[in-house]
């Protein structure tokens, strides 16, 4: 069978349990994709089946305690999809079992679970931006990103419209299929993306919520501000970076979080422009922080600088051409902010999974798949 050039759209709706069921109903073979791929991740690590079936199992209280209803959405995924809970855990929490839960918990045998001295990668590569409306051509705010991570993900990914139950707001996301969020934006005009960062306080101060879970409830604000909230309010396991938006008809705002177990510290758009890779943009933080990723990805200072310049030279107002352009950048080819495959660690293969456009203000994305091969654009609206 001949794979689609884009991600299946999939529509949920009901109780979170109800939510789930349907999930899983949809994508079964893509659900299990995402399993295989993290199991043979987990395995190359030195974990076996039944470690990792604990490590996934001393996550369900962590889970409830923070959201039941996400727990409940998780058991009704794995039903729909005929996996186990386990299961959907570890794709949901594929970045603390991947890079250091074992450790942080104890739960594995030291000499084969994973270190912190392996630069732990959330999210591989990535490159996100804003355009505020007084630089967009659209006059509205303008959000995107590419995802940089393994390339199996083309055919684990989906996007996932979600009805609300509860009052709260609907949602459109882009993520894996199995897991509750990752980048998106919801019906009050909030959006979100989130880029890998690493330092040296990474899986050492206790458990935290689970970066897919904290994703989920940004996307659940009513503001910016609920939104920014909500990750203050969080204790996490590991750093990352968050660009927060809200965009409301021809007005909107943005801010990049980088977050560490500890702290969270804030740079804003300049010149009505934010860009962002994988290092620490804000003074205090290099500062304070030891950054043991950036040796193995210093491409993340060119590719944030070359993003930014090209917006930035833009004469007037930034459209979609543009920012696809400055998304498509194979400068130093395949350390590009558009990556093309190459080997990466644990004998995988790191890639552009997707490039994602958010035009929140107006409730529509485009997402392209494999766009190192072809940057064709399926739309998707909320």
């Amino acid at each position: 069978m001949t794979t689609p050039e884009y991600f299946p759209l999939v529509d949920v709706s009901g109780t979170p349990h109800a939510r789930g069921v349907q999930h899983g109903r949809a994508v079964p073979e893509r659900v299990a994709g995402g399993v295989a791929l993290y199991r043979a991740q987990l395995g190359r690590r030195g974990l076996d089946a039944a470690t990792i079936r604990h490590l996934a199992q001393s996550m369900l209280p962590i889970i409830e305690a923070y959201d039941a209803s996400y727990l409940e959405e998780m058991r009704g995924i794995a039903e729909g999809a005929g996996v186990s809970l386990e299961d959907v855990v570890m794709v949901n929490c594929r970045t603390e079992m991947l890079f250091g839960y074992a450790d942080l918990k104890g739960k594995a045998d030291a000499t084969s679970a994973p270190t912190t001295d392996a630069a732990p990668s959330e999210d591989g590569d990535c490159t996100g931006l804003l355009v505020l409306p007084a630089r967009s051509a659209t006059g509205r705010l303008m959000h995107a990103h590419n995802w940089d991570w393994r390339q199996e993900c083309v055919d684990t990914g989906i996007v996932l419209r979600i009805r609300s139950n509860n009052g709260g707001p609907d949602m459109l996301t882009f993520t894996e299929a199995g897991a509750l969020a990752r980048h998106g934006f919801n019906t009050n005009g909030v959006s979100l993306t989130g880029n890998s960062l690493t330092c040296d306080e990474d899986f050492r101060k206790g458990p935290g919520v689970p970066l897919v879970l904290l994703r989920r409830r940004i996307l659940e604000a009513a503001n910016l501000a609920t939104a920014m909230k909500s990750v203050w309010a969080s204790k996490r396991y590991c750093a990352n970076n968050m660009i927060l938006a809200q965009a409301t008809g021809n007005d909107g705002s943005g801010i990049s979080l980088e977050t560490s177990p500890g702290e969270i510290f804030w740079t804003l758009p300049e010149n009505d422009l934010l860009v962002h890779a994988n290092h620490w943009m804000s003074p205090s933080a290099v500062m304070k922080l030891r950054d043991p990723g950036l040796p193995q990805r210093p491409d993340s200072i060119y590719r944030q600088h070359r993003v930014e310049n090209a917006l930035g030279r833009v004469e007037g107002r930034i459209d979609w051409t543009h920012v696809k352009a400055a998304l498509a950048d194979e400068f130093g080819k395949p350390d590009g902010v558009l990556r093309t495959p190459k080997p990466a660690d644990f004998s995988s293969i790191s890639a552009t999974v997707a490039t994602t456009l958010m035009d929140a203000a107006n409730r529509v994305m485009w997402v392209a798949r494999k766009p190192y091969e072809a940057r064709n654009f399926q739309e998707y609206t909320l």
